[in-house]
C-alpha cells in the first residue's frame, strides 16, 4: 500500500493529510478551512471572467429593433 500522500494546507502552509481520515482535506484542520470559505463567503476570492463586457447602450442579444 502507498504511504499516506502529504499536502500544504492551501491557507496556512502547514502540511496536510491528504487522505479521507482527514475530514477538512486538503486543509489542516478545521479552523483554516472555514478561514478559507469566510473569504469566498466575504468575495475576497473570486474567480476570473473571461467574457466581453456588455454595452448597456446595446439592445440584448436576439432583441429586435
Amino acid at each position: 500500500m502507498a504511504a499516506p500522500r502529504t499536502v500544504a494546507c492551501p491557507r496556512c502552509g502547514s502540511p496536510a493529510l491528504y487522505a479521507p481520515e482527514n475530514r477538512w482535506r486538503p486543509f489542516c484542520g478545521e479552523r483554516c478551512k472555514m478561514i478559507d470559505m469566510g473569504r469566498w463567503a466575504a468575495e475576497e476570492y473570486r474567480v476570473p471572467d473571461s467574457s466581453p463586457a456588455a454595452n448597456a447602450d446595446a439592445p440584448p442579444a436576439g432583441a429586435r429593433e
